[in-house]
């Protein structure tokens, strides 16, 4: 008799976007690939977190040791003290706050801890490709809703249609990944009154919420009627640039608290104790650390689009977050992922198939997607390679 996988491991794929560094890597090599598809910094982290990361492992004893499962008190502390100056109000540490393996742990726990077998979820498309297969692992329908370029806006009548009675939950990426929306106070208050309407829960992914260009980020927790619906989910992975210590968030009312750390503590039991005391450290940076890591993403940013621009793709300029979505039209009559492996075979530069971030492939056929969290040094060599192959 054959073995076989489980029919929710045999209905998705792995990460494109890794697959894509991968492959890029296998060819050619560290010294020469050139990463725009993963959205990992290849610059070293401030100095500040590593060197409270280096005095907690120094400290020894408890901190060598698990933490509390949902979180070690001087994070969970220094998170419920953020976001309660942030919203206005009190967040408490001890019943609304759960620090998890990172952004991508803390979106599985709330889709396991909100959402039953057969519920549905709304989700925009395109989407961080993980939140698809969050779905399938939880059991739930997803219903998607279309983002439109060049604004990437929703229809509202297309939203409204999504709600009905067996929504559970929407999940909402601001800053979004991977077109850069950062979406406005009105969409925010629009989706909040169809959450209140159907009693559904918003699942907001806010990694990205130090990375706003234009506009203001919104965290739909703070609007009225939604602190008792919404799950918040956060980390220190892109704000202080170590993607590699997973280390994230959730905060959200003590009723769904309770049932997100059951479902962390099975999934992981808990994230690394001397990293949290670091990343507790970090939530405390003063203003101007925020003010010079913005600054230096605006000239990353600028520095891709318009350099994508003068190679002949037609970038949509993100508002937020560290991604372009751009458009090949004007470059090649092959399909998104045709093109993205044509780019690494012929110039080692790794982007991601804007295909892969759509459950409709077909919308995404015509835009690659490339992360500027790189050196200025990386960026302009890429976009020098992308110039010869036009060329």
């Amino acid at each position: 008799m054959t073995v076989r996988l489980s029919l929710k491991a045999e209905s998705f794929a792995e990460s494109v976007i890794r697959e894509m560094t991968r492959v890029n890597l296998a060819l050619h090599g560290p010294e020469r690939a050139i990463n725009f598809a993963q959205g990992f910094p290849d610059f070293e982290p401030s100095k500040e977190i590593v060197e409270a990361a280096q005095a907690a492992l120094a400290a020894g004893g408890a901190y060598h040791q698990y933490a509390t499962t949902w979180g070690a008190p001087a994070l969970r502390e220094a998170i419920a003290e953020k976001k309660s100056r942030e919203w206005g109000r009190p967040v408490d540490p001890e019943t609304e706050v759960t620090v998890a393996c990172g952004a991508t742990e803390s979106m599985m726990a709330a889709m396991l801890g909100t959402v039953d077998p057969g519920d549905e979820v709304v989700v925009f498309e395109p989407f961080y490709e993980n939140y698809g297969p969050d779905c399938i692992l939880s059991g739930a329908v997803p219903r998607y809703v279309p983002l439109r370029p060049p604004g990437w806006r929703f229809d509202p009548d297309d939203l409204s249609a999504a709600f009905n009675a067996k929504t559970r939950a929407i999940v909402i990426n601001t800053p979004h990944n991977p077109t850069g929306k950062v979406y406005s106070r009105e969409e925010l208050q629009l989706i909040a009154g169809l959450c209140q309407e159907w009693g559904a829960v918003a699942i907001t992914d806010e990694i990205y919420e130090h990375l706003v260009y234009e506009g203001e980020h919104v965290g739909i927790a703070a609007l009225p009627g939604m602190a008792e619906r919404t799950v918040t989910i956060s980390g220190a992975s892109k704000t202080y640039s170590v993607t590699g210590w997973r280390v994230g968030w959730l905060v959200a009312p003590p009723t769904l608290t309770g049932g997100i750390r059951k479902v962390h503590d099975f999934l992981t039991v808990g994230a690394a104790h001397p990293l949290q005391i670091a990343v507790a450290a970090a939530l405390r940076f003063p203003a101007s650390f925020y003010d010079a890591l913005l600054e230096e993403y605006r000239e990353r940013r600028q520095a891709l689009v318009q350099g994508l621009r003068e190679c002949g793709f037609a970038p949509n300029p993100p508002a937020g977050a560290y991604y372009v979505m751009a458009g090949i039209d004007a470059l090649t009559s092959l399909d998104d992922a045709s093109y993205a492996d044509h780019l690494i075979r012929a110039v080692g530069v790794a982007t991601v198939p804007g295909s892969s971030f759509y459950a409709n492939r077909d919308l995404g056929r015509r835009h690659i997607r490339l992360s500027f969290p790189k050196r200025m040094e990386t960026i302009e060599p890429g976009l020098e390679a992308l110039q010869r192959l036009r060329d």
